[in-house]
């Protein structure tokens, strides 16, 4: 059996050379699925908007603490998997993770694994549980019970400021 040396970047070439066989009237691509009528909403959120507790901040030294993270998908969970970079440091996985899942953070839109390895520790903290649960959960609330009048509530995750659900 033959090793290979996998990256992300080669994983397209990999699944196309690793799937089953198929013969040539199964070979040809399906018809175009035709596209749901404009304005149309399916009820699926696939972005969820946060706010970071510390926020990013870039070469200029601009803080950015809004941000946007997208749904994970399995190919995303599968990815860091069989980054070098991982294999040789697991903890580096979410880095790698969050990096794929996040769309946007205040005016970068380039999120690649450098700019959350620049975050402070707090922030990524805050994203691995945003994580979690937006993709496990499929929401953005936490319950919580206030420590003075014991009265529980829910607070959204995704941001607002002190005192705002």
């Amino acid at each position: 059996m033959r090793r290979r040396t996998v990256t992300a970047g080669n994983l397209d070439e990999i699944l196309q050379a690793t799937a089953p066989a198929t013969d040539a009237a199964a070979a040809s691509p399906p018809p175009p699925a035709a596209a749901p009528p404009a304005g149309q909403d399916h009820g699926l959120r696939t972005e969820f908007e946060f706010e970071l507790p510390r926020g990013y901040v870039d070469e200029s030294g601009t803080v950015h603490r809004h941000g946007a993270m997208r749904l994970a998908t399995a190919r995303d969970e599968l990815r860091p998997q069989i980054d070098l970079r991982v294999k040789e440091n697991p903890a580096y996985l979410s880095v790698v993770l969050l990096s794929q899942v996040i769309t946007r953070i205040g005016t970068v839109t380039d999120v690649h694994a450098g700019v959350v390895e620049r975050m402070y520790a707090t922030d990524v903290a805050f994203l691995q549980d945003f994580y979690r649960r937006v993709n496990s959960e499929g929401h953005t609330r936490a319950a919580v019970t206030c420590p003075h009048c014991e009265g529980a509530f829910e607070v959204d995750l995704s941001g607002g400021r002190l005192g705002e659900s």
